[in-house]
């Protein structure tokens, strides 16, 4: 069944077409892969492929000291001084880098400076890296010397005084309110009882200097772009002490500050909205995402998708990493409550890459999750056709042509034209190509379909299957 549907008159849309065409974002916004738990050989061997995919950008996971074949143990750093976990070393690192470069992709590392690893359980000191690890490095000081960053090895990083103290508590406590800031970032991420949490660590002018050297480090190496992992639970003040102007110049920043919503929601005007005033810093868009989650969910409207940064629902342009999934949704149980139905989520990364704003991050995993969805994601033939879309129309305004409950059509400029159908029947929209300033005798070629647009008069109508998407790229 189709539903013919009658574009809503030029100024009813005019607010809207504004506000999208207002939030203009930088000139290259181009997409990240999230090579989740890849090794960095793996990365290096597909540097080519990736390249040819279209993305500009790879974002790998934690490079440091760390041991443990979990996932979650990249997440706790044992030893910012060397590259040695699972994943490679560090002159695998640094091929990977070169290899990546070589053929014209940045690398993102992913970065964790609020704790150190929890180990509790087989030492009850906070000497980092801990006597075991510097026995290793003694044991094998030539390897451990080629392999170092910076700094001398035959000694420890950290101790007790590099760590958040513990109030007058009588001991290290858990973080207990997650809606109190102090509470957040000067108490420890903990697991239930009686897990004592990750050791938090304290601004100091030494842990600062360390952090810093290891960023310092990896852009010697020819990293560009740094993810600050659990950045809700470190001061402002402690990242803008180690994010410097030094250690910022030329390269991207973003953190990890998840929220339920945008303005208005404690979390973001809690911890986002400073974060983001205070750093300058970009991050994810967790407010768009919850928008998302909102359009595409039973009994949401697609209305929402609209102009969501002109209600403080997105975060501006310029400052936002923008998602359908992070690696966070899915392996861990207090977030799977978030992960869209599989064609939802299709159509939310059409929508991402479709509009203007923001840089897009494309997560693909080795099925940690046990899901199965996202393994080999990145050369998945609709991600492949939504990449091309969006890297053929950078630079080209969005305006919104038609929207309901349903749908939402926006096109970019003359470029381009996307449609995304939520509901189970097939939509017609019609179009006034004159006013929209489309084409004419060209072809508009749908990256996902085989489906062909030949606009050859002034009202020209687009067709979108339910339950899909429609990239058309005018040729």
């Amino acid at each position: 069944m189709k539903i013919k549907f009658t574009p809503v008159p030029k100024q009813t849309l005019a607010i809207s077409t504004l506000l999208l065409s207002a939030a203009t974002f930088q000139s290259h916004a181009d997409v990240i892969l999230h090579a989740f738990n890849w090794q960095y050989s793996d990365v290096e061997a597909k540097a080519q492929e990736i390249a040819d995919l279209g993305y500009k950008k790879v974002l790998v996971s934690p490079a440091y000291k760390s041991t443990g074949d979990q996932w979650w143990a990249r997440y706790q750093p044992q030893d910012y001084r060397v590259i040695d976990n699972p994943l490679g070393d560090t002159d695998d690192f640094r091929d990977m880098v070169n290899a990546l470069n070589a053929v014209g992709v940045e690398t993102y590392a992913d970065i964790v400076f609020n704790h150190m690893a929890n180990e509790a359980w087989k030492r009850d000191d906070l000497n980092y890296p801990g006597s075991e690890v510097l026995s290793q490095y003694a044991t094998n000081t030539t390897y451990y010397q080629s392999i170092t960053l910076f700094g001398d090895v035959s000694s420890g990083l950290f101790n007790g005084g590099d760590f958040h103290g513990t109030y007058d508590q009588g001991g290290p406590q858990c973080i207990s309110n997650y809606s109190d800031v102090g509470d957040v970032q000067y108490n420890r991420l903990c697991g239930g009882a009686p897990d004592p949490g990750l050791p938090d660590l304290d601004p100091n002018n030494w842990v600062v200097s360390q952090q810093k050297s290891y960023l310092q480090m990896l852009k010697n190496m020819g990293v560009t772009g740094f993810r600050v992992d659990a950045a809700k639970h470190m001061t402002n003040y402690h990242i803008n002490a180690v994010f410097d102007s030094t250690i910022k110049n030329g390269v991207h920043v973003f953190g990890e500050i998840i929220t339920t919503g945008g303005a208005g929601s404690s979390e973001y005007d809690n911890f986002l909205a400073p974060y983001l005033s205070s750093t300058g810093h970009g991050a994810y868009d967790f407010p768009l995402f919850a928008q998302l989650r909102s359009a595409f969910g039973f009994g949401g409207s697609m209305n929402a998708l609209v102009a969501p940064g002109a209600y403080g629902q997105a975060l501006p342009s310029n400052q936002a990493i923008t998602f359908s999934i992070t690696h966070d949704i899915p392996l861990n149980d207090g977030f799977r409550y978030q992960l869209m139905d599989p064609t939802d989520e299709h159509l939310a990364n059409a929508y991402v890459l479709g509009r203007d704003g923001g840089v897009p991050l494309l997560y693909s995993d080795h099925n940690e999750s046990g899901d199965n969805r996202w393994v080999d994601l990145y050369k998945r033939a609709d991600i492949q056709g939504m990449i091309t879309f969006h890297n053929e129309t950078q630079g080209h305004a969005m305006q919104v042509v038609s929207y309901n409950d349903c749908l939402i059509l926006f096109k970019r400029d003359h470029k381009g034209v996307v449609g995304i159908n939520k509901c189970e029947n097939g939509q017609d929209i019609w179009v006034d190509t004159a006013a929209d300033n489309l084409w004419w005798y060209r072809n508009y070629r749908d990256t996902l379909s085989n489906d062909v647009q030949y606009i050859t008069s002034q009202w020209h109508k687009f067709y979108v299957p339910g339950r899909s998407a429609r990239m058309w790229l005018m040729e």
